[in-house]
């Protein structure tokens, strides 16, 4: 078991996604921190869309977690088991915790270091740009935006998207899906709603439809909601706390219920908001504040609250336009363009990180 030193306290975070990057970056001149994570990187998740057809791009958005933590020390394995006062990781180490934070969001594709991330986007590229039809199945904000993506840098492509919906961005407003749904069709790809595809039907590439439609592609992309990586909490000291979704249950404070030093943020827990990467940074900053004040052995009624986010989404639509919406209003075109779709929030990202934007 790993040795705690002298007096200073040891923060472990599992998970090294938008949320645990940056609440281990906050806390590594506060604390001993561990960050313990199953690759080397931190990947800007929502730009991994514009990594397909510009592989170059994620120079810029996959991150070696040692280059943003020079005061933490980084443990490169999956976490398995969470007891009382110990993390144990897949390759049976045990290091034990005054604080515990969870931010394991989803899991990961299986590619362990940077240059293996970034093989895997120029194969994906090699993939479009070899393509003359390309299926897109699911039309969430994954699906619409590689349609997107696709379209704008690769217009002579014959782009499809089936949603088994029965409207676009089901996760924000009807108006939202409207336009997105006008502007893709404007662009020539062909929307399918209501209908789900048999992967398993494939032949020579045709893929059929739940509604008997053959749809010609020269490959797929699936874009579907990945996991919520908590299955591995069910076999741990926090298996109680997960609600039926498998989400960890939290208190305004971002804590676990039920226990005072483990807290929990991003996508994982059951915070009753939109599931999105600022939001999981929004907690970060508020566990982050929080674990400071009890590391310097400050009053609980010290502790900041979380107050669950009003829904505010952007969802880009290739390199220069994109979809707005904050409570009931919705807008699309230019204005949302300039705000995400150019630089997706990269160099914002990156300063969170303390690293340049560039």
């Amino acid at each position: 078991m790993a040795e705690l030193h002298g007096e200073e306290k040891r923060v472990v975070v599992v998970g090294g996604g938008v949320g645990g990057s940056l609440i281990a970056k906050n806390l590594q001149n506060h604390a001993d921190v561990f960050l313990i994570d199953s690759k080397e990187y931190f990947e800007i998740p929502w730009t991994s869309l514009r990594s397909r057809v510009e592989p170059s791009f994620a120079e810029r958005t996959i991150i070696n977690q040692a280059d943003y933590l020079p005061n933490a020390r980084v443990v490169t394995s999956a976490a398995t088991n969470i007891t009382e006062n110990e993390v144990q990781t897949a390759q049976g180490r045990l290091i034990a915790y005054d604080y515990l934070d969870v931010a394991t969001g989803h899991p990961g594709d299986g590619a362990y270091t940077k240059a293996q991330k970034l093989s895997y986007y120029q194969a994906e590229y090699e993939k479009i740009k070899s393509s003359n039809s390309i299926l897109a199945i699911g039309g969430g904000p994954t699906g619409v935006e590689l349609a997107g993506e696709i379209i704008t840098d690769f217009p002579d492509k014959k782009v499809t998207l089936v949603h088994r919906g029965s409207r676009l961005l089901e996760f924000i407003g009807e108006k939202a899906g409207k336009k997105a749904l006008d502007w893709l069709t404007s662009k020539k790809v062909e929307v399918i709603l209501g209908q789900s595809v048999k992967l398993d039907s494939e032949s020579d590439g045709v893929y059929e439809t739940s509604g008997g439609e053959k749809i010609r592609a020269d490959c797929h992309f699936l874009c579907v909601g990945n996991p919520i990586g908590s299955s591995w909490l069910k076999e741990t000291c926090l298996k109680d706390n997960l609600d039926a979704n498998g989400r960890l249950m939290v208190d305004s404070k971002l804590r676990v219920k039920g226990h005072k030093n483990i807290f929990a943020i991003g996508d994982v827990t059951d915070i009753p908001e939109l599931k999105q990467g600022y939001l999981a940074q929004a907690h970060a900053a508020v566990a982050a504040k929080n674990l400071k004040l009890l590391i310097k052995g400050q009053n609980e009624s010290k502790l900041s609250s979380y107050k669950p986010a009003s829904p505010l989404a952007f969802v880009s639509l290739g390199r220069k336009e994109g979809i707005a919406q904050a409570m009931c209003i919705t807008m699309s075109g230019r204005i949302p363009g300039i705000i995400k779709s150019g630089d997706l929030f990269v160099g914002r990202s990156r300063r969170q990180l303390g690293l340049k934007s560039a």
